[in-house]
């Protein structure tokens, strides 16, 4: 027999999202917080089938739409990739809200969207990009220092944007595609070297680079937990970026930040400080998302992967 789930397909600056719109497993009430815990330990088996092969790819992100237990909420979303769950996910949100444009559950103007880690707001703007305020981000440590095989001593902050990151200071890299295979190396090595300082929640390394579209202020490469690059500028990585330069006093509340990530596509990103003592941020990011396919996954309980192909670290 032929399990269904039905899903849409999209793409944010380049970066794939899955949303699951019916069919996904049955998490109960609850706050989108408790309801994630339940499908990480209970329903792990459906994230593998949804995202990872043969039915979806490494570099693919899903999200799960649920029942907000938030009355003011449109959505609730619990969002996951190849070897996990995530926390917020920027391009994963700005697909969500590209798709319930698509099924007709929101048009125009503002809504507030419960995911595990606190509310986020999203606005459909007139050119068909979407604004997002992120959840509040923050700066943990700046100049952390760690060893490293083949690279030596790597300089860089850690921050949270929705998802633990460490920002690279020193060295900085040439950003290319043709150098994707080598900076997915360095960033591997950096994250061990990072986790065994001290830091073992950090599991997004964000590299820089000088900035190659005219637009931009830099360039980004960014390692996921999975080991696959974000493809987009990646919107909690620009957050964290932005909680960065803000508690470096670099960037100023309602000044835009333009951050390319390694393809040449961009976010538009500003903050506001929630509390300037603490360096506490709201950033707001701006991108653009396209449907790319509206499809049933099958399930069958015949085919030795029904519950796909787990990805290994």
């Amino acid at each position: 027999m032929n399990q269904e789930i039905q899903v849409v397909d999209s793409h944010t600056a380049g970066e794939p999202t899955r949303v699951v719109i019916a069919g996904g497993p049955d998490l109960g009430s609850g706050t989108i917080k408790q309801r994630l815990e339940r499908f990480r330990k209970q329903f792990d088996s459906y994230r593998s089938a949804i995202v990872n092969e043969p039915r979806g790819s490494d570099v693919l992100v899903g999200a799960l739409l649920c029942e907000p237990s938030d009355p003011t909420c449109l959505a609730g979303v619990i969002f996951f990739n190849n070897v996990g769950f995530l926390g917020m996910c920027g391009h994963g949100l700005i697909g969500v809200i590209e798709t319930l444009k698509y099924l007709g559950r929101f048009t125009t103007g503002l809504c507030t969207i419960e995911t595990p880690v606190g509310l986020v707001t999203a606005e459909s703007l007139n050119d068909g990009s979407v604004r997002i305020s992120n959840v509040e981000s923050y700066r943990v440590a700046s100049d952390v220092k760690v060893e490293t095989d083949g690279l030596g001593t790597v300089v860089g902050d850690v921050a949270w944007g929705g998802n633990w990151f460490f920002l690279v200071r020193e060295p900085g890299q040439e950003l290319s595609l043709a150098r994707v295979t080598e900076l997915t190396s360095i960033a591997t090595s950096i994250r061990h070297s990072v986790n065994a300082a001290g830091f073992p929640l950090v599991d997004h390394i964000e590299l820089f680079g000088e900035a190659t579209h005219p637009d931009a202020d830099c360039k980004n490469f960014v390692l996921c937990p999975g080991l696959q690059y974000d493809r987009s500028p990646c919107g909690t990585g620009t957050s964290a970026k932005l909680a960065c330069l803000a508690a470096d006093g670099k960037l100023l509340p309602g000044d835009r930040w333009i951050q390319e990530g390694i393809l040449g596509s961009c976010f538009a990103a500003s903050y506001r400080w929630t509390d300037e003592r603490r360096k506490l941020i709201v950033p707001t990011i701006e991108g653009r998302a396209h449907i790319t396919a509206e499809c049933r996954l099958l399930l069958n309980s015949e085919d030795p992967f029904r519950w796909g192909i787990r990805a290994l670290e």
